[in-house]
């Protein structure tokens, strides 16, 4: 299997104690995205879920933008006529940030277009430039959006907000996505990734790894009843209670130390949680 010290192409990895960053590599093209890069991001994205000594994972740009969208290297063809044997619009289908099991923070470091934004509403948190430029532009484009935007954007900001930034296509800035609830902080470009990762270390140290997986499965669940969720947080906890891990965060806690967390996703995972829509 993939693992994250492999040769990744168009993105480079580096670990960094208990979280993985992810680096969109290709700066002389503002990182526009290739298929190659979708390739490895999906492999990186699924060796960190499967490696138990990564908590968290942070996905960020190389050089001064995020992620440019589309490469356009290739003219007018670049949106040429696909089949359906072939052709995806959301080429991290195989497997989404939402897939895994832990935090997936992404850090915009700069300018975010197209399907560099549209990615990015697949992460758990967005940290995003100030100055950022951002947009989903597809529709200028004489295409429409894709990653299942049409399904992320409207729960992160709302139907209203939504189909307004879809049907415009409009530019934005990052501290537009902080008003709108799309991004959690917006800071200069320079701070982006090390308050991501000052996020992503203390999320690391301080929660507890299947506390956390089992919650971002209720999050990105597709359109629960209160009374599915009622049931699933029950049979959570009967799964957690009395565990090594519920024990050691109260007595973390009591102590004013850092816990220690002994449980593991590859041994202790309720497996029937995969099973959710």
């Amino acid at each position: 299997m993939t693992g994250l010290d492999d040769e990744f192409e168009d993105l480079s990895v580096e670990i960094d104690g208990k979280v993985a960053v992810l680096t969109l590599d290709r700066p002389d093209n503002l990182n526009a995205f290739s298929g190659a890069m979708g390739r490895s991001l999906t492999a990186a994205l699924r060796a960190a879920d499967a490696d138990d000594d990564i908590r968290v994972v942070v996905l960020t740009g190389a050089g001064r933008a995020f992620c440019a969208g589309a490469d356009f290297s290739g003219g007018s063809g670049v949106f040429g006529t696909p089949t359906k044997e072939t052709f995806s619009s959301d080429p991290l289908d195989d497997f989404h940030p939402w897939d895994v099991r832990k935090p997936v923070i992404a850090a915009v470091n700069g300018h975010a277009v197209g399907l560099g934004m549209t990615m990015t509403l697949q992460c758990d948190i967005r940290i995003i430039a100030e100055e950022a430029k951002l947009g989903i532009v597809q529709a200028r484009r004489g295409i429409l959006p894709d990653l299942h935007s049409h399904w992320t954007l409207p729960r992160l900001v709302g139907h209203t907000r939504a189909t307004e930034l879809i049907l415009t296509g409009r530019m934005f800035r990052g501290t537009d996505a902080l008003d709108w609830g799309l991004a959690t902080e917006a800071l200069p470009a320079e701070q982006v990734l090390p308050r991501a990762l000052e996020l992503a270390h203390e999320m690391a140290a301080q929660t507890a790894p299947i506390s956390v997986a089992a919650s971002k499965r209720l999050l990105w669940m597709n359109a629960p009843s209160p009374e599915t969720i009622n049931t699933l947080e029950r049979d959570i906890h009967l799964h957690l209670m009395g565990t090594a891990d519920s024990k050691e965060g109260v007595m973390a806690y009591m102590e004013k130390r850092d816990p220690q967390w002994s449980l593991t996703l590859s041994e202790d995972w309720p497996e029937w949680l995969d099973e959710l829509p």
